[in-house]
């Protein structure tokens, strides 16, 4: 089975050697405080820093999901409200979430085909956080490097939290232009559901230290305080710890994914737009994701497009939220090989061409 759902997608073929692996060395019963388990969670810091170019002051956090981190962030770094700037249902999600938690907290909707408006946002100086999706994985939108330094410079004194969730290891981000990045694994990192990883600034950590909130088993600055140790405050997924590990250990510095996801999505692309049937979900390329691929069809099409690949094995990822009947997705992610993108290539050049 050819799997491009975006998520839970394709685990690296090495995943099937690395669990082995890790029962043959015990990982799968050791205790989460024992010295086995730190050493661990020291190793998987420091690759992760290293092979994502994430900045040497950061903290690194194990959760259970990137949903997760949302609740964290609401609960440790705000009494108040944040603000949500968003295109799509994730950045939504986020938004509706935290004003369950924080009801005066606001949301800012801009245009798929836009890029976020920057200039126009007016942000109260109340506002203690700031938060956005970096690839919305709903449309296949993306945010940019560019947009992200103008939002840093413009909103300096506050707080951004960003959900990296579909292109965390997978593109270059940078990430000494906001305060927290998070993502779960089961995308660009190629690896099964079930952990999230996210990175907070010194600031950040400032931040939850001055609110000191403890009320939950996730407040952030008792996560802060055991990860000091290398410890979580919870039994963590220690199975996809190590997982984790092994796969830093075996793959290229995000520089080199990152040209190689780009190359392979503005192939994509220029693939997709020659069909007449199909057309690109987003029309301006400037915003257009380079990890998840939205293609765009009459729902009749697109419910024979998804069944017919799958009879093939071939797995298309469905639409999603308002796009969820007239739209499939297709992932660009590492852990899939450029030659099964060819055999996609092949199939729907033999039906739809």
């Amino acid at each position: 089975m050819l799997n491009f759902y975006p998520g839970p997608s394709k685990v690296y073929s090495e995943v099937r050697a690395y669990m082995q692996d890790a029962y043959d060395e015990g990982i799968l019963s050791t205790p989460h405080r024992g010295e086995q388990f730190v050493q661990l969670s020291r190793a998987v810091v420091g690759s992760i820093k290293r092979k994502l170019n994430i900045p040497q002051d950061y903290y690194i956090f194990f959760t259970s999901s990137a949903t997760e981190c949302w609740e964290i962030l609401i609960q440790s770094l705000t009494t108040h409200k944040s603000f949500h700037i968003y295109n799509g249902s994730f950045g939504e999600k986020w938004c509706q979430y935290a004003k369950n938690l924080r009801p005066k907290s606001e949301g800012y909707k801009f245009d798929v085909n836009e890029p976020m408006p920057v200039d126009q946002l007016e942000i109260s100086t109340d506002t203690e956080l700031i938060c956005f999706t970096q690839n919305e994985t709903s449309n296949g939108t993306q945010v940019s490097a560019t947009t992200i330094l103008n939002l840093h410079n413009k909103f300096r004194d506050t707080l951004i939290a960003v959900d990296a969730t579909s292109s965390m290891a997978g593109l270059n981000l940078k990430l000494i232009k906001a305060d927290i990045w998070f993502a779960s694994v089961q995308k660009c990192f190629g690896l099964p559901a079930g952990l999230g990883i996210m990175a907070c600034s010194p600031r950040a950590i400032f931040r939850a230290k001055q609110m000191n909130e403890r009320g939950h088993y996730n407040s952030l600055v008792s996560m802060y305080e055991k990860m000091l140790n290398y410890q979580t405050t919870h039994t963590p997924n220690v199975l996809n710890i190590y997982l984790l590990k092994r796969m830093l250990e075996d793959r290229e510095f995000i520089k080199s994914i990152d040209q190689q996801l780009s190359d392979r999505a503005e192939d994509l692309y220029t693939f997709f737009s020659q069909f007449t049937d199909f057309k690109l979900l987003i029309e301006n390329e400037e915003v257009r994701s380079k990890t998840v691929i939205a293609i765009e069809a009459p729902e009749r099409l697109v419910d024979e497009a998804k069944k017919r690949a799958l009879y093939h094995n071939i797995r298309l990822g469905n639409g999603y939220g308002p796009w969820a009947r007239n739209s499939f997705r297709i992932a660009n992610f590492p852990a899939i090989l450029d030659e099964e993108y060819e055999e996609l290539k092949r199939f729907f050049l033999h039906y739809y061409a």
